[in-house]
């Protein structure tokens, strides 16, 4: 658990990086908050908080006597929804500070793109 941000956040985003990364697949269900509380030793309100934020936003749905299930579409919302939190904490503040320094479009994307060609030959490299 990360210190700096509530447990309950953290539950949320623990489940919403499993949809992401295909661990839970739509219309599957989720571990209860007693799982995710004993798992992560804390109370199980806070880990119901956790799981109602997803309710709440209509990622996970309620299947009475059942559980929590991942609601159709949930890995798109998430999708969309991680792009938007992307941009206004990484790209947005990228950009100002590139203007800040009069770096051009070319020379920003430069800075991009050349680590990331550079990974690629590394990964390749070992691979062989």
């Amino acid at each position: 658990m990360d210190e700096s941000k509530p447990i309950f956040l953290q539950i949320a985003e623990s489940i919403e990086n499993d949809i992401l990364s295909g661990a839970l697949g739509e219309e599957t269900q989720v571990p209860s908050t007693n799982e995710f509380a004993a798992f992560h030793r804390i109370n199980p309100a806070t880990a119901g908080k956790g799981v109602n934020l997803l309710v709440d936003e209509g990622v996970l749905y309620k299947k009475r006597g059942i559980g929590m299930f991942v609601a159709q579409g949930s890995r798109a919302r998430l999708v969309a929804k991680r792009r938007d939190q992307f941009h206004t904490e990484y790209v947005e503040p990228l950009l100002a500070e590139a203007a800040k320094l009069g770096l051009t479009s070319a020379q920003l994307a430069a800075m991009i793109t050349e680590p990331i060609a550079a990974r690629s030959t590394t990964d390749k490299e070992a691979a062989s």
